[in-house]
């Protein structure tokens, strides 16, 4: 799904090298078939095939449905900043496009004639035939969902397997089980927004939980002074604007995923409001204005390494 996915585990006492191979193996194999399900990069998915049938109802697998529910349910949860028919949207901006040497924004009149079909309370799902249906102008992409997924997937084949101790990551999505083999926890170190690439303003500990973030840094182009990148507000159609960065600490892969585009287009007073009415949910969050907010639950987990760098 456009991102890189990278193993770190140990062995122990029921386990040799060999062994955790092995799991690694299984736990890409599983990347793989459900990529293969959901990833609007190939056109022989799932949600491909829901994409070119738009008004018809299309019977899809229990992973992709499941997915699909999740979807509807954190549109409900976050006021409709996290909506999948966002890629109804798709073409008009240009993030990351190798053809568009210098891209530019789309006029008003494009987003809007577009936006008016970016709403998730269109989709309808019928459970018992595991079929969905999307708008007759939609479609969706759950690249913001399926990753967390994927993601909690491959680590529950993992976990199965008897690995206990293992980080893994799919592009900012990562999950950290048990912990070092010197009883040290697993450590994420968080970017700094207008850092270099491996500059980290602070870093939180993971055990048995899921990190991901959100940033206006990952893809994104400049046109006149002004920054537009991929976190699309549904809402406006235009890319969000109250945060720089937003790292969502969760249970789950699949809940920090949704969760941090969510509060990064909510900004972060009622952003913080979502993350704190959720069990097990912490964030850390760089504003526009370069403030650093933290949640109560990550108020003695995260480390400062210095403030995040100043600049548009």
């Amino acid at each position: 799904m456009g991102t890189s996915v990278t193993f770190i585990a140990y062995t122990n006492p029921n386990l040799d090298e060999a062994k955790i191979r092995q799991a690694i193996d299984a736990s890409l194999a599983e990347i793989r078939r459900l990529e293969a399900l959901m990833s609007s990069w190939r056109p022989d998915s799932e949600v491909s095939r829901l994409n070119a049938s738009p008004g018809q109802f299309v019977s899809v697998s229990p992973e992709t449905f499941e997915v699909i529910d999740k979807a509807l349910w954190a549109g409900q949860i976050s006021s409709g900043t996290f909506d999948v028919t966002f890629q109804t949207l798709a073409g008009l901006w240009k993030f990351g496009d190798a053809q568009e040497a210098k891209p530019k924004p789309p006029t008003r009149e494009q987003v809007n004639r577009l936006r008016r079909n970016v709403d998730y309370r269109q989709i309808e799902v019928q459970k018992a035939e595991r079929r969905v249906i999307i708008g007759p102008h939609q479609r969706i992409g759950l690249g913001g969902i399926a990753k967390g997924y994927i993601v909690d997937a491959a680590a529950k084949v993992m976990l199965a397997a008897g690995v206990r101790d293992f980080l893994l990551r799919a592009g900012g999505d990562l999950y950290g089980a048990g912990h070092k083999p010197g009883g040290e926890r697993w450590v994420a170190g968080i970017q700094d927004p207008r850092g270099s690439h491996d500059d980290y303003f602070a870093t939180l500990e993971l055990q048995d939980h899921a990190f991901s973030t959100a940033g206006d840094y990952a893809r994104y182009y400049i046109h006149e002074g002004k920054r537009y990148h991929h976190i699309i507000d549904p809402r406006t159609g235009y890319p969000a604007e109250a945060c720089r960065s937003v790292t969502i600490w969760a249970e789950t892969a699949l809940l920090a995923d949704v969760i941090d585009d969510s509060v990064f287009i909510l900004g972060p007073e009622r952003g913080l409001e979502l993350v704190e009415s959720l069990d097990g949910v912490g964030a850390v969050i760089v504003d526009a204005h370069n403030k650093v907010w933290v949640s109560q639950r990550l108020r003695d987990k995260v480390a400062m390494r210095h403030e995040p760098t100043a600049g548009d």
